[in-house]
């Protein structure tokens, strides 16, 4: 990826936190328990990671990339509509911090030129940024602490000695 295209989908907020640009990959609905899934996955590259959230929170998220609308307004369309209605815009989101298993989020609403954050759970920034179409973003110590290392998953063999070690075999041991 170009570095101009890099660039476009992260940038720095604040002194050095660097968000990175991240999209909805999958949606994990399980009927039978409380907790569901959702996995944001990079832009232009290769990490990802899940978040648990809520049964009601996957049916919203789940509902809105399908496109349905309810036939009554849920909390999410109430959200979107009070933003709207101040004449606010959704900017984007970004989850910015993990704490003890737990991630954070922030909904970045953009107001008669004004950068307004709102404190928020994930799950619910989510939804409203897949409601209203706006960009997800994560802080990237956030996104470091949550990827695996890929090296802790498929780790190099140990090396324990030199070519000669490597022909013996059970047989050939000294003793």
């Amino acid at each position: 990826m170009a570095l101009r295209d890099r660039f476009a989908k992260s940038f720095r907020r604040g002194y050095n936190q660097r968000v990175i640009e991240m999209e909805l990959s999958r949606i994990i609905i399980n009927e039978t328990h409380d907790e569901q899934v959702i996995v944001l996955k990079e832009i232009g590259g290769e990490r990802a990671f899940p978040i648990v959230i809520g049964i009601w929170e996957a049916v919203t998220i789940d509902r809105n990339v399908k496109g349905k609308k309810t036939p009554r307004p849920m909390t999410h369309d109430l959200l979107e509509n009070v933003i709207r209605n101040l004449d606010a815009n959704l900017e984007r989101i970004i989850v910015n911090d993990l704490r003890d298993r737990t991630f954070y989020a922030k909904l970045i609403l953009r107001r008669d030129g004004e950068t307004i954050e709102v404190d928020s759970r994930p799950s619910d920034a989510i939804a409203l940024a897949v409601q209203m179409k706006a960009a997800i973003y994560v802080e990237e110590s956030v996104l470091t602490d949550a990827t695996p290392n890929p090296e802790a998953i498929n780790p190099e063999p140990p090396d324990f000695g030199g070519p000669e070690d490597e022909e013996k075999g059970p047989e050939e041991e000294e003793t």
